[in-house]
C-alpha cells in the first residue's frame, strides 16, 4: 500500500495518467491478498490447521443421486487442485449412474478450516439426462467432514468399543482383490459412527488408516456434542432429503447457486461445479465469527 501511496502521489505531481494502470491492477492484487489473509483471520479453532476427511453419500433419487455424487466429488477435486492440495481416495462404493459413497483425504495447510463448513446435505435441481421426457429432478447427496487428528490431539478407543469387519476390497487391483479379504470396516458402538477404507493392498494398512478416519470422526463427534451441535454432527444419519439441505444447485428453470445459512449465492453454477468454492467458503467462515460474536 505504501508503495501504491507513493506511485500516486508521485502520478499526481507529474501529472501522468499513464500510471493509472498500474495503480489499479496494484490495488486489485493488494484487495486479493487483504481478503485472504482476512479469511486465514477467521480460522482460530484448534483443527482448521489440520488435513480433512470428507465422505460423499448419494440421497433421494436413485440413479440421478448417483451422478449427483459423482458431480461433488468432481468439484471438491477442481477445488483441490485449485488450492494446491493433495488428495487421497480412501474408499469408494460405485453404482449405476455414478457414485454410492466416495470417502477420501485431503492434506494441506488450513484444509478443515476451510471444508469444515461444506458438511451437510447438497440438493441438486435439473433436467435429469437419465430421464427419456426430459422432466426435472430433484436430487440430495450429503457431505461429511471432519479434521485429521495428529499426534497432540488424544482419542483413545478401546477394542471393546469397536467392531472390526474384514471384506473383499472393489475396484481396481487385478486378481488381489478375489483372492483376500484386504477391506475393513469399522464400527463404534456407542455412537454409531461406521468407517471403512480399502485403499491400501494391506489389510493391516487398511486397518491403521480406518482407525485414524474413526478417531477423527469421534473427536469430531464429542466436540460438536459439547458445543450443543449433535445435530450438524450427525449428518451422515440425517435423512438425504427434503428440509435439511445446506445448499441448492439448480440447472433449470435458471442456473444458481444458493447456500441457505450465508443467503451467498451466484449464477455461474458452472464455475462453482468447475471448483471455485472460495467464495461460499469465506461467506461461512464470516457467518460462523458473526455466529460466535
Amino acid at each position: 500500500m505504501e508503495d501504491l501511496q507513493e506511485l500516486h502521489s508521485l502520478a499526481q505531481e507529474e501529472k501522468d495518467e499513464s500510471l493509472e494502470g498500474e495503480i489499479l491492477s496494484g490495488l486489485e492484487d493488494v484487495e486479493t491478498k487483504f481478503a485472504s489473509l482476512n479469511t486465514i483471520e477467521l480460522l482460530s479453532e484448534e483443527t482448521d490447521p489440520l488435513s480433512a476427511f470428507v465422505t460423499i453419500h448419494s440421497g433421494a433419487g436413485g440413479t440421478e443421486a448417483c451422478d449427483w455424487a459423482s458431480m461433488l466429488y468432481r468439484m471438491y477435486s477442481r477445488w483441490v487442485e485449485r488450492k494446491g492440495y493433495t488428495m487421497t481416495v480412501l474408499d469408494l462404493v460405485e453404482a449405476e449412474g455414478g457414485i454410492k459413497s466416495i470417502s477420501f483425504q485431503v492434506d494441506g495447510d488450513m484444509v478443515h478450516g476451510f471444508l469444515k463448513g461444506e458438511g451437510g446435505i447438497h440438493r441438486l435441481v435439473r433436467i435429469s439426462p437419465f430421464d427419456s421426457n426430459a422432466r426435472r429432478h430433484t436430487s440430495f447427496a450429503s457431505v461429511y467432514v471432519s479434521p485429521v487428528i495428529d499426534d497432540t490431539i488424544e482419542v483413545n478407543i478401546r477394542p471393546e468399543d469397536i467392531r472390526v469387519d474384514t471384506y473383499r476390497a472393489s475396484g481396481a487391483g487385478g486378481q488381489h482383490v478375489n483372492k483376500t479379504s484386504s477391506a475393513i470396516r469399522l464400527t463404534h458402538y456407542e455412537t454409531g459412527l461406521v468407517v471403512q477404507c480399502q485403499n491400501e493392498r494391506s489389510q493391516l494398512k487398511n486397518k491403521e488408516l480406518a482407525m485414524k478416519v474413526l478417531k477423527s470422526r469421534l473427536y469430531e463427534f464429542y466436540r460438536q456434542k459439547q458445543d450443543e451441535e449433535q445435530a450438524k454432527t450427525a449428518a451422515e444419519k440425517k435423512e438425504i432429503g427434503w428440509g435439511s439441505q445446506i445448499r441448492s444447485y439448480v440447472f433449470h428453470p435458471y442456473t444458481m447457486v444458493k447456500d441457505l445459512r450465508t443467503r451467498h449465492e451466484t449464477g455461474n453454477i458452472q464455475a462453482v461445479m468447475d471448483g471455485d468454492l472460495d467464495p461460499f467458503i469465506e461467506a461461512y467462515l464470516h457467518y460462523l465469527w458473526a455466529d460466535n460474536n
